[in-house]
């Protein structure tokens, strides 16, 4: 990305990616023209182009920046599980609120998602962001089991990839009838029970609750 240091980039990104995510919520990334992004942002097509070259660009610099929400988002929670007298209820608790930007990204995410189907290249971009995001949420189930005294006996990467279908799927369900089903309903009701059946207790380690 053709791009020099200035001082004012951090403030130009931030709008152009605050901006980006409204707008392809709003009209769908297929939908938005860069035009559009830059309107919203009240910027030019200049400042576009000395930070991205394409929409798929922006789009995967909003994913690393909501990546590293949802990764301190979940160390903020497993580490909040010390002492807790219902651990997971704690982390499901803080891992499941859906604010505006997590409404609007799962807009997005979704319908993006479908353009990686439809795109090879794409595709190969979106696994390979995936791939790094679930490399850290595996380091912080590590943690998560060691807090909870447990080991467990499942391949963390295939349970983080249960863990994401899960919180998409029930949020989906909770956008569609919000009034029927919360988002943490399923993650509450399910996930306390599954962890105990993919993980065995460490010998003479302290169980929480």
């Amino acid at each position: 990305m053709p791009r020099g240091q200035t001082k004012r980039r951090p403030q130009t990104v931030s709008s152009l990616l605050d901006a980006a995510l409204e707008v392809f919520a709003d009209r769908g990334f297929r939908g938005t023209s860069i035009e559009e992004v830059c309107e919203r942002a009240g910027l030019t097509r200049g400042a576009f182009y000395s930070n991205y070259r394409t929409k798929e660009e922006l789009f995967f610099a909003l994913f690393d920046r909501h990546a590293q929400r949802v990764l301190d988002r979940l160390a903020d929670a497993v580490d909040a599980m010390r002492g807790s007298v219902e651990p997971l209820a704690e982390l499901i608790s803080r891992t499941s609120a859906v604010d505006h930007a997590e409404h609007r990204w799962y807009l997005l995410s979704t319908e993006f998602t479908l353009h990686a189907i439809r795109n090879p290249d794409a595709a190969r971009r979106l696994a390979e962001h995936d791939r790094r995001l679930r490399a850290e949420v595996v380091r912080l189930f590590e943690t998560l089991f060691d807090q909870l005294g447990r080991r467990p006996t499942v391949d963390l990467d295939s349970l983080a990839r249960f863990t994401t279908a899960l919180h998409e799927g029930a949020l989906a369900q909770s956008l569609v009838e919000p009034d029927q089903l919360a988002p943490d309903e399923l993650a509450r009701a399910y996930l306390p029970p599954l962890i105990e059946a993919i993980s065995i207790a460490k010998p003479d380690a302290p169980q929480p609750g």
